[in-house]
């Protein structure tokens, strides 16, 4: 069996007769009590086995979600925003019941204007969605977590992605949102300009709030024109710290590198497997250059020179789009590929984040207490912000594999606290990690979020039971 939540945080409230007909004579068929479907929506890629939403609701405009909120929070039942179901810490589970708020269906792209590199989307947009939309007026939108997520979901966790070490994450790129909150209210928090000191920063707040502020229904997002000149490479070290070297050295440098992704031994037998690459299984650098032709090739010479000294491999180029786009959705199938190579597993996957210059302590480290155990695992990670995963492979039948995992996984977030990293650099705390919230932040840190939590959510119906417990 899949680990189950402790019965204090499973405390599924009441949900009225009225709620359920309000819904149904509302949404018709978008409103949907079948077990196939609740189950559905009450599962993702985290480790927990919790009971599924009493019903699901396929909202098609922001009318729709205040319409469900100002139900919901009328008779004080929960609401769970859903978008591509892709979280790993268990942001969309149901513990309190209620109501699956599916912003899947609400796929417009509202506005481009490319002259001010600024567009506004619909929250159940896709990144690959937008990016096929982009791609005709010569712009992208760079933040690429490896699931097609939903931009709305991406907002919520404060994604980030492989493009991160240039172009920032989610909190740099989102410039305005519309909300819907707990009580029901449409509002809007920022505008299309680039700074602004009017107020609080509202906008800020709710980017990685994890829905437990109010719904997101529209983003107002920076884009960027497509570079010039790309190119990937690939590059083989005798070892992961030789990897992760060369990595600390080039952010160092300042070389403008676009991405630059780590891949163990592990992680690369599994993308062979999956999508049929033929790579060497050694720990791998895997890197993307943008900008002018020259430029490219500056940055890219500079970045060889520093691998060679640290025992990395001549480049493996892949200059075409075709090449590129083979590597990089290897790379984002890495996870997937993963879970293969250990039949009917589930992942306990780490997320943290230290400042550069501690990054190969901490790797090295959590690859010696890993092996010490004989536990499977992969690692792949961002290292050019010093953000990297290992994910645990156990066997859900198995407790003993789980308790390893999730021993391991404390250790790694004690040294990096120490280190003065944090426990998620990108996925969130969810369920997984709302004890080493109060590590990172301290009690009082945590209180005055509970609080703000309290004045915006006063009847706690906004994704109960994540983040910290009310």
């Amino acid at each position: 069996m899949l680990e189950t939540l402790p019965l204090d945080l499973l405390k599924p409230r009441p949900v009225p007769q009225a709620l359920l007909l309000g819904l149904q004579q509302r949404f018709g068929e978008r409103c949907n009590t079948a077990l196939a479907m609740r189950e559905q929506h009450g599962r993702d890629e985290s480790p927990f086995d919790v009971p599924p939403p009493d019903v699901v609701v396929f909202a098609e405009s922001a009318e729709d979600v205040a319409f469900v909120v100002a139900l919901a929070n009328q008779h004080a039942v929960p609401v769970i925003p859903y978008g591509a179901g892709s979280s790993l810490e268990g942001h969309l589970l149901a513990v309190q019941g209620g109501i699956s708020l599916d912003v899947s269906r609400m796929q417009r792209i509202l506005q481009v204007h490319a002259e001010d590199l600024t567009v506004t989307v619909q929250a159940g947009v896709t990144r690959s969605q937008l990016n096929a939309e982009l791609r005709h007026a010569g712009l992208f939108f760079p933040i690429d977590p490896g699931a097609d997520a939903t931009l709305g979901g991406m907002a919520a966790t404060r994604a980030s992605g492989t493009n991160a070490v240039r172009y920032g994450t989610m909190r740099e790129n989102v410039l305005g949102l519309s909300v819907v909150t707990a009580s029901g209210e449409q509002i809007r928090t920022g505008t299309r300009a680039r700074k602004s000191s009017a107020g609080y920063d509202l906008t800020r707040l709710f980017v990685g709030s994890e829905g437990t502020l109010g719904v997101i229904t529209e983003l107002t997002l920076r884009i960027y024109p497509l570079p010039e000149a790309v190119s990937a490479a690939v590059c083989f070290f005798p070892s992961i710290d030789a990897a992760v070297q060369t990595a600390i050295q080039i952010i160092q440098l300042g070389v403008p590198i676009a991405r630059c992704e780590l891949l163990d031994a592990h992680a690369i037998r599994a993308v062979n497997a999956h999508d049929k690459l033929g790579l060497q299984e050694l720990p791998m650098l895997l890197m993307e250059f943008h900008g002018s032709p020259a430029s490219v090739a500056e940055q890219a010479q500079t970045v060889q020179d520093i691998a060679r000294d640290l025992g990395g491999e001549d480049f493996e180029w892949a200059t075409t789009p075709e090449a590129r786009t083979r590597l990089w959705a290897a790379r984002h199938h890495a996870y997937l590929s993963g879970l293969q190579t250990k039949p009917g597993c589930r992942s306990v996957t780490t997320d943290i984040c230290v400042p550069i210059s501690r990054l190969a302590e901490i790797i090295n480290a959590s690859v010696a207490e890993v092996e010490a155990t004989g536990l499977a695992y992969f690692i792949v990670g961002h290292v050019g912000d010093g953000n990297f995963h290992m994910a645990y492979l156990i066997d859900p039948l198995i407790p003993a594999e789980r308790e390893t995992a999730e021993r391991l996984s404390h250790q790694m977030v004690t040294r990096a606290l120490r280190l003065e990293g944090t426990c998620s650099g990108e996925h969130g705390v969810g369920l997984h990690k709302q004890g080493f919230l109060v590590d990172e932040a301290g009690e009082g840190a945590v209180a005055l979020m509970r609080s703000v939590k309290q004045a915006l959510d006063p009847r706690n119906i906004m994704n109960p039971g994540k983040i910290f417990a009310v």
